[in-house]
C-alpha cells in the first residue's frame, strides 16, 4: 500500500488505485496525510475542505467522507499494513507507517542526498527522490489556502532538489544533462532567477553560449514586464560570464592521458640493466567468478571507474557487513577488464573471518608467482617481497582487489608501485589510516533502494514473481533494511518454498524476536556476519554496543550511550565513533548516531546490565527537567526526582531557552519511546516524569497530539498511586483536550485534579489546576465560574510566591473577563499580569498578554492602540514562530480592519500549524 501526495492525491493497492471518490474526499484525505500519525481537528479539516463560510453540516459532510474513507481502507486490508483512520475526539488521526507516503520518503532521500560526501552518490539520490514525483502536488483536491500553502511547500522542496541535482551533474561535468533538467523547470517557473542562472551556467559550460545568452535576456524581459524589477547578483554573474565567454574552476576538464592511448607492460621496455625475473606474457587474473544477480550501484561504479581514470591510484570501498562490498568490486572489475591489460590480481584478507587472516609474505608470495617471478627468486622476508612487487607493478596497468581489509596495515605493503595501477580495498571499518597515508578514496556503499532490492530479489525468484507482489517487493526490502545478504537470504528461504508469496515471507519477518534467525541459511547470514564485526571490536566499544540494544529510541548522542553503558560521555563517544567506523552505527546527525534495524535486534540479543534502560530513562528525565527550566525558567519544577535514581554522569546544560525548545523538537520522537518503554517495563514512576518533562513542547504545540501519551501517564501514575502526579498529569490532560476541543471529556478530569493537588500538598499544581477547570468552564459557558476559578489561583499563586503561576491566571482571568465584553476590567488585569513577566520571559507569555491587551482597548472604543497592540503581538508572534499566537492575534485584528495583508498572514500560520511546521 502507498499513499501519494506527489502528483494526484490517490491510495496505490496490490489491486490498484482506490476509488477515492469527489474532491472534498481527497482534500480530507490529503490534509490528513500531511500530518500522519497526529490528529487533525475538525476545524482544521474544514478549513482544508470550504474556502470561505462551510456549509451548515460542515462537520456531518466530513462525517461521511471519513466514513467512505474507513470503508475504502478497511477493504484494502489497511490494517496489515499499519494503517488505521481514528477518530480522537473532535478530531481525526492517519495512523500509518511514514514510509508509506511518498511525500516522507521523497524529504529522506533528499536529506540524504545533502549528506552524501560523493557528488555521484547524491546525484543517485536526487534522481530517486525526483522519480517519485507523478504531477503536480496535491492534484485533484479543493483549493482551499491551507492545502495550496502545503502544495507550495512540497513544490518549493521539488524546484530544490532540481536545482540540487543539476549542480551534481555541473560538478561531474555533464552540463548537456544539467541543462535539460533546468530547462524544463524555467519553462514552468520563468521567473524564479536561481534556476535561469543555472541554466545560463549550464548553457554556456556545455559550450552553447548563445542559447545561454538568450536564456538570460527571455528572463531579464519577464522580470522587467511581469515584476518591474531588474535580474539580481546571481543571473547578472552568470549573464557577464557567458557574454565574455569565460571559464570558472569548474569548467575545468580532468587532466590525464586518455585510456586508449596508454600503452600495456608489452609495449615498453624495461629500464638498461634492470633485472626484473618475469617470464609471463599473457595477463595475470586472479578474480573469483562474476557475482550472479548484480544489480543497481551506478555512482559506486562510476567513482570506481574514474579511479581507474587516473583520479585516485587507491580505492576505498566501505559498508556495515552484507551490503556487497566483494560483489561490487569484482562486478566492476570483469566490466572494466580492459582497462587493466597488464592482469587483474585479487586476494580475501580474511579481517572478518574464524578462519584467521593470511599472512602477508604468503599473500605476496601469491603476487610474485602470479607475475612470473620463480619461486626461488621470492624473497622470504616481507619487506623486500614487497618491494619487489612494486617494482614489478611500475610499468604495468594492473588491479589489485585487497578484499576484506581488516586494517590499513595489513592492507598497505600490498599496494602496487605503478602509476597507472589501480588498487581496490573493501572494508567494513573507515581505514582512515589508509586515506591519510594514501589519499585512497572512500567509496561508501549502503544499503539498497526500493527497486534495486526488488531487482535482486527478481534474479533469484525470477520476475514474474516480483512484480506480482510489488508492494509487498517492497516492504520485504525494508524489513531486510535495504542489506543484499539479507535479500538474499529471504530470496533462497522463498525460492526453497514456491508456494509461499513474497506478502507471507514479510509477514513472517515482521516478528522482531525471529527476524534474525529467518535470515539465517546455513553457515550464511545476518547474525553469522554481524557476529564477526562485533568480534574485532575493542572491549569497550564492544560493551557500549550491547548496551545500545537496550536503547528505546531511534538515535542516541554520547551522554544517552554512556548511560546506557554506565560510562562517561567521553568514553561513550569514542565507542561511538569506533562503532560508526565499523558501520555497526551510522553518523547520522552531529552529535547523534543511529542503528539500522537489524543490527539493534543483533544489539539486543547481547548481553548487557539490566539497569540499562533504568539508567537511560533517568538521563532522559534530568535532561527534560534542565531543558523545562531553561525553556520556562520562572515556572516551578514540575516533579522531583524518582526513588533509586541513577545520576548521569553528566547532564546537558542549556543556554536558553531556544536552544531547550530546540532539543525538545530532536528529542521529541525518543522522549515518547523512552515513556512508551517504560510503561512496557511497569517502571511507572518514570513514566510519567518523562510525559510531564515534556510540558513546555505540549505549551507550544498543544494541537500536537499529546492526549494519548497523557492518558498513558495518567494510567502510570494512577497505578504509582500518587496524588500529585495523578493531579499534574489530569492538569494537562484536560488543558490539552479542551484546546483539542473535547471539553466533555475534559470536564471530569479538570475536576479532580484540584481536589488531589490539595490532597497531595501542592498548591502550585492546585492553582494550576483550577486555571485549565476555567478553560473548560469557560469552553461550556459558564463564564462567570471560570473567573472565580481564576481568582481563587491567583490567591493560591500569591500565598506561596509562585508569580509564574500567579501571571498565568491573572491572563486566563483576562480572556474570561475579555469574553463577559467587560473591557476595563480585562486591561487592568492584562496589566496586572504583564507587571509580573521577567524580561527574558518565553515570547508566548508576552505575546498573549499584549494581544489580550489590544483587544480591551479595542473594546474600550481606543481602536488606534488597540491595532497597534495587537500588530506588535502578531509580529512578535511570527518571529518566534509561535503560529497559534499569531492566529490568535491576526484573527482579533481582521475583525478590526479588513486588511488584506493581515488576511494573507493569519491564512500563511494557519497553513503552518495544518502542516505541523
Amino acid at each position: 500500500m502507498e499513499f501519494r501526495l506527489l502528483g494526484s492525491v490517490s491510495v496505490a493497492t496490490e489491486a490498484g488505485d482506490l476509488a477515492l471518490g469527489p474532491a472534498k474526499r481527497r482534500s480530507l484525505l490529503a490534509a490528513l496525510l500531511l500530518r500522519p500519525n497526529f490528529p487533525v481537528p475538525v476545524d482544521q479539516l474544514t478549513a482544508a475542505l470550504w474556502d470561505d463560510e462551510p456549509p451548515p453540516r460542515a462537520r456531518s459532510v466530513i462525517q461521511g467522507h471519513v466514513s467512505h474513507l474507513r470503508t475504502l481502507l478497511e477493504t484494502a486490508d489497511a490494517a496489515m499494513y499499519g494503517v488505521e483512520l481514528a477518530t480522537q475526539g473532535a478530531a481525526y488521526a492517519l495512523r500509518m507507517p511514514e514510509s508509506l507516503l511518498d511525500a516522507h520518503r521523497f524529504e529522506e532521500l533528499v536529506t540524504l542526498a545533502r549528506g552524501q560526501r560523493s557528488v555521484g552518490d547524491a546525484v543517485v539520490m536526487y534522481q530517486e527522490a525526483l522519480a517519485l514525483w507523478q504531477g503536480p502536488a496535491l492534484n485533484g483536491v479543493f483549493p482551499s489556502p491551507p492545502l495550496q500553502a502545503a502544495a507550495g511547500a512540497l513544490e518549493e522542496l521539488r524546484l530544490s532538489a532540481v536545482e540540487q541535482l543539476a549542480q551534481g551533474y555541473g560538478t561531474l561535468g555533464e552540463h548537456s544533462r544539467a541543462a535539460a533538467v533546468l530547462r524544463a523547470e524555467t519553462g514552468a517557473h520563468p521567473l524564479r532567477e536561481s534556476l535561469s542562472a543555472a541554466l545560463v551556467t549550464a548553457l554556456r559550460r556545455a559550450g552553447r553560449r548563445s542559447e545561454a545568452l538568450d536564456c538570460f535576456h527571455r528572463t531579464r524581459r519577464l522580470l522587467a514586464d511581469e515584476l518591474g524589477v531588474d535580474p539580481g547578483r546571481e543571473l547578472a554573474e552568470a549573464y557577464a560570464l557567458a557574454l565574455r565567454g569565460q571559464y570558472d574552476d569548474e569548467d575545468e576538464g580532468e587532466a590525464g592521458v586518455p585510456v586508449g592511448e596508454r600503452g600495456g607492460a608489452a609495449a615498453r621496455t624495461a629500464p638498461p640493466g634492470a633485472s626484473v625475473p618475469v617470464v609471463t606474457a599473457a595477463p595475470v587474473d586472479l578474480l573469483p567468478r562474476a557475482p550472479r544477480g548484480f544489480h543497481g550501484r551506478g555512482a559506486e561504479l562510476a567513482a570506481l571507474s574514474g579511479a581507474a581514470s587516473g583520479e585516485a591510484p587507491v580505492c576505498l570501498v566501505t559498508g556495515p557487513a552484507g551490503v556487497g562490498k566483494s560483489s561490487l568490486v569484482v562486478h566492476w572489475a570483469y566490466r572494466e577488464r580492459d582497462r587493466f591489460p597488464d592482469g587483474r590480481l585479487h586476494i580475501d584478507l580474511r579481517g572478518f573471518s574464524d578462519t584467521g587472516e593470511p599472512e602477508l609474505i604468503d599473500v605476496l608470495r601469491e603476487f610474485l608467482l602470479a607475475l612470473g617471478v620463480a619461486p626461488r627468486r621470492i624473497p622470504e622476508s616481507v619487506n623486500s617481497a614487497a618491494a619487489l612487487f612494486r617494482s614489478l607493478t611500475a610499468e604495468r596497468r594492473i588491479l589489485v582487489v585487497l578484499d576484506n581489509a581488516r586494517s590499513s596495515e595489513q592492507a598497505r605493503p600490498l599496494l602496487p608501485g605503478g602509476a597507472d595501477c589501480v588498487t581496490v580495498v573493501t572494508s567494513r571499518h573507515r581505514l582512515r589510516g589508509l586515506i591519510a597515508s594514501d589519499a585512497a578514496r572512500p567509496v561508501p556503499l549502503g544499503v539498497l533502494g526500493d527497486e534495486d532490492s526488488a531487482a535482486l530479489l527478481a534474479a533469484v525468484l525470477g520476475p514474474e514473481r516480483v512484480h506480482a507482489e510489488p508492494i509487498a517487493a517492497r516492504r520485504l526490502a525494508r524489513l531486510c533494511d535495504g542489506l543484499p545478504l539479507a535479500l538474499r537470504v529471504a530470496a533462497a528461504r522463498l525460492a526453497d518454498q514456491p508456494h509461499w508469496t513474497l506478502a507471507a515471507m514479510a509477514d513472517e519477518l515482521s516478528d522482531a524476536t525471529r527476524r534474525l534467525s529467518l535470515l539465517d541459511a546455513e553457515d550464511t547470514g545476518v547474525r553469522a556476519a554481524l557476529q564477526l564485526s562485533v568480534r574485532r571490536l575493542p572491549p569497550g566499544a564492544a560493551h557500549h554496543f550491547a548496551h545500545l540494544g537496550r536503547h528505546p529510541g531511534t538515535r542516541v548522542d554520547r551522554r544517552a550511550a554512556a548511560a546506557l553503558a554506565g560510562t562517561t560521555p567521553a568514553a561513550a563517544e569514542a565507542a561511538l565513533d569506533q562503532l560508526a567506523a565499523a558501520h555497526l552505527l551510522t553518523h547520522s546527525a552531529p552529535g547523534r548516531w543511529t542503528l539500522h534495524d537489524l543490527v539493534r535486534l543483533y544489539a539486543r540479543g547481547m548481553d548487557a546490565d539490566p539497569d540499562a534502560l533504568p539508567r537511560v530513562l533517568d538521563h532522559y528525565i534530568a535532561t527534560g527537567l534542565a531543558a523545562a527550566r531553561a525553556a520556562e525558567h520562572d515556572g516551578e519544577p514540575c516533579f522531583q526526582l524518582p526513588d533509586e535514581f541513577h545520576p548521569p554522569a553528566e547532564v546537558r546544560e542549556f543556554e536558553g531557552r531556544e536552544a531547550a525548545m530546540a532539543w525538545y523538537a530532536a528529542e521529541r520522537d525518543d522522549l515518547i519511546l523512552a515513556a512508551g518503554a517504560a510503561d512496557a517495563a511497569g517502571l511507572h514512576g518514570r513514566t510519567w516524569r518523562l510525559v510531564l518533562a515534556l510540558w513546555p513542547l505540549m505549551v507550544w504545540r498543544v494541537l500536537d497530539g499529546w492526549s494519548p501519551l497523557l492518558y498513558t501517564a495518567l494510567a502510570a501514575a494512577r497505578a504509582d498511586a500518587d496524588a500529585y502526579a495523578q493531579s499534574r498529569v489530569l492538569a494537562l490532560l484536560g488543558w490539552v483536550l479542551t484546546e483539542e476541543g473535547r471539553t466533555a471529556e475534559a470536564l471530569p478530569h479538570l475536576e479532580e485534579a484540584p481536589q488531589l493537588a490539595a490532597r497531595a500538598g501542592d498548591p502550585g499544581g492546585e492553582a494550576t489546576a483550577l486555571i485549565n477547570l476555567s478553560l473548560a468552564q469557560a469552553a461550556l459557558g459558564d463564564v462567570e465560574e471560570a473567573a472565580d476559578g481564576c481568582l481563587r489561583a491567583v490567591d493560591i499563586a500569591r500565598a506561596t510566591g509562585e508569580r509564574h503561576t500567579e501571571r498565568l491566571a491573572l491572563y486566563h482571568l483576562t480572556r474570561h473577563q475579555l469574553d463577559a465584553r467587560q473591557w476595563q476590567s480585562a486591561l487592568s488585569t492584562a496589566t496586572a499580569a504583564s507587571s509580573l513577566q521577567a524580561p527574558d520571559a518565553p515570547a508566548s507569555a508576552r505575546v498573549l498578554l499584549l494581544a489580550a491587551a489590544g483587544e480591551a482597548l479595542v473594546g474600550l472604543g481606543d481602536e488606534i492602540e488597540g491595532v497597534r497592540c495587537l500588530d506588535e503581538a502578531a509580529r512578535d508572534a511570527e518571529a518566534a514562530g509561535y503560529d497559534d499566537g499569531a492566529v490568535r492575534a491576526l484573527g482579533a485584528l481582521l475583525r478590526v480592519t479588513d486588511d488584506d495583508a493581515y488576511r494573507a498572514r493569519r491564512d500563511a500560520a494557519r497553513a503552518r500549524l495544518a502542516v505541523g511546521a
